[in-house]
């Protein structure tokens, strides 16, 4: 049997805010600064209407939880950084965040790809 994290009937999100940049991938992520360092985090969606995807920021129930891991601050040390020169920080995808703090995943949707890299 298979676990699932799932959204909560209630929840908060004091951690984590939006952010656009210019990135080829995405232009909106959630993002996780400390200082002058940060993270972003992003989602895949999928629009029914023209059955396409794209990247996005991660669901707003899921911040605190992530943020407040106990793993959260050593892996943000690992991999967040500054902004390069159009304001891009280091990005990761919202599984490849939950995997690497052993956390239950969100329940993966057909329509779903992966990065085959660390690096996105």
């Amino acid at each position: 049997m298979r676990y699932h994290f799932d959204k909560p009937d209630t929840f908060s999100s004091k951690w984590g805010c939006p952010y656009c940049c210019d990135h080829p991938v995405y232009y909106r992520c959630t993002l996780f600064a400390i200082r002058e360092k940060g993270l972003a985090v992003i989602q895949q969606r999928f629009d029914p209407t023209y059955k396409t995807t794209h990247w996005d920021m991660i669901d707003e129930w899921l911040n605190d939880p992530i943020y407040t891991h106990p793993k959260f601050k050593e892996f943000f040390d690992k991999r967040a950084g500054y902004p390069d020169e159009k304001g891009v920080y280091p990005t990761v995808t919202v599984r490849q965040l939950m995997w690497a703090l052993k956390m239950k995943p969100i329940k993966k949707e057909p329509w779903e790809t992966v990065f085959d890299r660390k690096e996105i």
